[in-house]
Order: structure tokens, then sequence, then C-alpha cells
């Protein structure tokens, strides 16, 4: 018997690596003598770069880049081999580099994420893969283009900055200097949000009050967004709000797909393909997945969504070890999970919950084990 583990990080508490240990523990402890084999996952979110590059033994590169407010830090990324990187944005203009008191998405730009993409073509990488989850930012994706070459200018010639706040005044775009290596790159977009750039359900309005966007602030940042498009639309003959994904990342998708011609791609599916997770499935008996809680949104582009379709795929039963299961979790048995469990065995707190996390888990792997144990040996 051949058992494959596959779960992603429980949030704040277990690793995707301990949950490969703690299962590998529990397995042997109740089949005895099996082969157990694990692989890191993640679905494009944080921890996807660490994920991907320590399941395929890949390494990290470290790169000095400007952060959302143009602070200088340093921002990793990882070389998966001679060609191929992959990133998030998160790394270089993500919201946790703000402090909570000045977040303003006015102020903010993806400059540093365009010094990262193009660190990676400067190390000679030519197949980049770009998570765009977590962002600090609402600048259409002005700011990564213009440190990649592009100059957006306003009515007078004036190159501008490019932040969310330079929306409004943008009435040129000048793609003649974009960075020519480009032309010879693939990149492909990790995200799972269909958003237009403009719109109640465009880039602002749906993302841009977690980012330190008050009422007043989020109705400037459309006008300019509305803007930005215009001139898109009238200089590029692209409209953005008809690219689905769009408005990802405070516009930050419309940037890469209109500039870099970049593909967007589920989070989840890239990752699997990216460590070649259909070869890790040939002859296994069982896998099991994961996450920290699972409802409804577990079908929409998370880990147990990707991995059980890939299992339904090749006729490979997948069971799921959870946190807590929430609102329509049992929705995801139609992308091949053949059923969950929780952790939690017993009323609890939160805080008892995460302090006890790899206890609860252990404990519950053995029970999900001795379940499935039972069951081979009822006749059908």
């Amino acid at each position: 018997m051949k058992l494959l583990f596959a779960s992603d990080s429980m949030k704040g508490t277990l690793s995707s690596e301990q949950t490969i240990q703690l299962l590998t523990k529990a397995a042997e402890e109740v089949f005895g003598e099996c082969e157990c084999e694990g692989i890191p996952v993640a679905d494009g979110g944080e921890g996807t770069v660490d994920a991907v590059i320590r399941a395929i033994h890949g390494r990290k590169i470290q790169a000095p880049v400007h952060g959302p407010l143009m602070e200088m830090q340093n921002a990793c990324y990882g070389a998966l081999d001679e060609k191929r990187a992959i990133l998030e944005m998160a790394s270089a203009s993500g919201l946790p580099l703000v402090p909570e008191k000045l977040r303003d998405p006015r102020n903010t730009t993806t400059y540093g994420t365009g010094e990262l993409l193009k660190n990676a073509m400067d190390q000679g990488f030519t197949d980049i893969s770009i998570a765009i989850g977590g962002s600090a930012t609402n600048d259409g994706g002005m700011g990564c283009m213009r440190a990649l070459g592009v100059r957006f200018l306003d009515s007078q010639g004036k190159e501008l900055e490019g932040k969310g706040a330079d929306l409004i005044r943008v009435a040129h775009i000048d793609a003649s200097g974009l960075d020519q290596r480009i032309k010879n790159t693939t990149f492909t977009v990790m995200c799972d949000v269909n958003n237009p750039l403009c719109g109640k359900n465009g880039a602002t309005y749906t993302f841009g009050r977690q980012k330190g966007g008050s009422r007043q602030i989020l109705e400037e940042l459309e006008l300019g967004m509305c803007n930005y498009r215009e001139v898109i639309k009238k200089e590029f003959a692209i409209n953005p709000d008809e690219i689905p994904g769009s408005g990802a990342a405070g516009g930050l998708g419309t940037a890469l797909m209109v500039f870099l011609h970049a593909t967007l791609k589920s989070g989840i599916d890239t990752v699997l393909d990216l460590i070649d997770f259909d070869q890790y499935l040939k002859g296994v008996s069982l896998v099991v997945t994961g996450e920290g809680c699972s409802d409804w949104q577990s079908c929409f582009g998370k880990v147990m969504q990707g991995v059980g379709s890939r299992c339904k795929k090749y006729g490979i039963p997948a069971v799921a070890l959870v946190g807590t299961m929430g609102e329509g979790a049992e929705q995801i048995y139609e992308y091949g999970i053949g059923s969950i469990m929780t952790t939690v065995n017993a009323v609890m707190g939160l805080e008892d919950a995460l302090g006890n996390a790899e206890d609860l888990y252990y404990r519950a792997a053995l029970r999900m084990f001795r379940i499935l144990r039972i069951g081979m040996g009822i006749g059908v």
C-alpha cells in the first residue's frame, strides 16, 4: 500500500511538512509497514514559493527591492531550475509590509514587484510564475511596469511615480522602453479571482478597504482606475474590464496581462504543475490532503479542490483531514474528496485548538487511518 500526503499548511499552527510527518507517523502505527510519501503544496497564496522550492528541491534568491511605500528591503523568490522561477508579489508589495497606521492605497506602489521580476530576468530566468495575492496596492500595476521601463505620463508630459493617487493623472503611456527581454520570457499569473479592473466588483471596491481605503479614498481611486482603463483602451485597444482577473492585486493583473502578455492560471493548478504532482500519483493507493478550515471556499482554487480533482482524474481515492468544517464544506465531495475528518475532537475554544494543534492533528490522523483500515476489511 502506498500513501501520498499533500496538505496545505494549517495557518498559524502546522506547516505542510509537519502534516506530512504526523500523517506518516500515524499511518505506520495503524498499518505497520507501508510506503508513505509527502509533498508540500500551497494554493498560490502566502507560502507558495516555500512550498514549491521544497517540493522540487529548488533554492531561494534574495533581491533588494523597494517596498510598498518605496522603502528599501530584501525580498525572496524561488529558483526551480535554470529557466524557471516562482515569485510572490506579496514579498515585495504585500500588505503586511505596511504598518497599519500608514495603510492608504493612494500611497502604495507595486514598484518592488517589478524590481523582483527584473532581478529574475537578470538571473537568466525565462519562465516566471508570479502569485499576486496579498497586495497592499491599488495602482493598476503602474509601479511594477515603471520598474520594467514603462513610463506613465500626465497631461503635461511629466512622468508619474506609479502609485494609487497617480491613476487619475495618467494621460499617456509610453511603453517603448519596456525591458526587451520580456519578449523572450513566459509569464504565468497565479490568481483565483475573476474581478474586472473597474466597477462595484472591481479592484478598488472589492479589495481596497482591507488595504486602508475609506469610502472617500475608494471613490477617489475608482475614478482614477476608470481613467487608467480608458487610457489603456485608447492606446492599446484593450479593455481590461473584459479580461477576467484584471482587477486582481489592485489592478496588477491588468498590467501583467496587457504589458507582459502574461497568462492567468489557477494558483493551485500552477503549483501542482510546477511540482509535477501527477507523477507522484503513480501507484498510489490513497491520498490525504487538507487545510485549516474547510468550507464552500475550498472549492474555488484551494489545495483540497486542486488535489482532489487530480485524484478524481486518475481514479485514486482521496480524503481530507482539516482543522474545522464550515458552511458548504461538503461541496468538496464533487471534486474527488471522498470524506472529511476534523482535528477538533471536543468543545473547545480557538486558543486551545491552536495551542494543541499538533496533538489534535496526530490523534485525528490515527482515527482516520483506523476507520480506513476497517473499511479495507469490509466486503463490498
